[in-house]
């Protein structure tokens, strides 16, 4: 993966030098940390020792130095489709560019591996807008996206928004209730 400089070091880093890899088992006590310190404050869903463990080869990490600056998961629902998940940045590093180096890398990958499109739930809809992402009315994504959501504890009162980037040209159809946006189709299997 690629890495980036900041022309200024953040406060107590001991390089100015994000990089931006695969996670590795390594990694996880470090993501435990900084993925439940946002589930405690009810913005992502907590995660175990067991759970980052089976879903290690999910995520990416960002690096600064010897520091966890961000974390992110590209997880895999179709063969043509994957969604963004459990992006986390450390609150002292937002706005230095750390969640987009996150996407970029995901994005990356799911072209890599002929994906369609990818999708988000979110809270911050700005930033994935900022990265290419539209928003999608969460019933147009098809319903086994929503396993993580029935063990949360606000599923009978959402209120993430769901975001689309369409990766391929044949996977944006245009929107027949807004000329300006697009809905992004996620491509179903065929049965057998």
């Amino acid at each position: 993966m690629a890495s980036i400089s900041w022309t200024e070091s953040p406060a107590g880093s001991d390089t100015n030098e994000l990089t931006v890899r695969k996670a590795t088992m390594s990694d996880i006590h470090a993501l435990l940390i900084l993925i439940n310190d946002y589930a405690a404050n009810g913005i992502m869903l907590p995660r175990t020792e067991f759970e980052m463990s089976e879903n290690i080869r999910d995520f990416c990490v960002a690096y600064l130095g010897e520091r966890l600056a961000g974390c992110g998961a590209l997880h895999f629902y179709t063969p043509t489709s994957g969604e963004v998940r459990s992006l986390a940045v450390d609150p002292r590093l937002k706005t230095r560019g750390v969640g987009r180096r996150i996407v970029e890398a995901l994005e990356a990958e799911a072209v890599e591996n002929q994906l369609h499109a990818i999708f988000a739930f979110t809270y911050v809809p700005d930033f994935f807008r900022k990265v290419g992402f539209h928003e999608v009315e969460r019933g147009a994504l098809p319903l086994k996206v929503w396993k993580d959501c029935l063990r949360c504890p606000k599923f009978q009162c959402c209120d993430e928004i769901a975001m689309v980037k369409a990766l391929r040209p044949d996977a944006v159809l245009e929107s027949s209730t807004e000329p300006d946006s697009v809905i992004v189709q996620l491509p179903q299997l065929k049965q057998t």
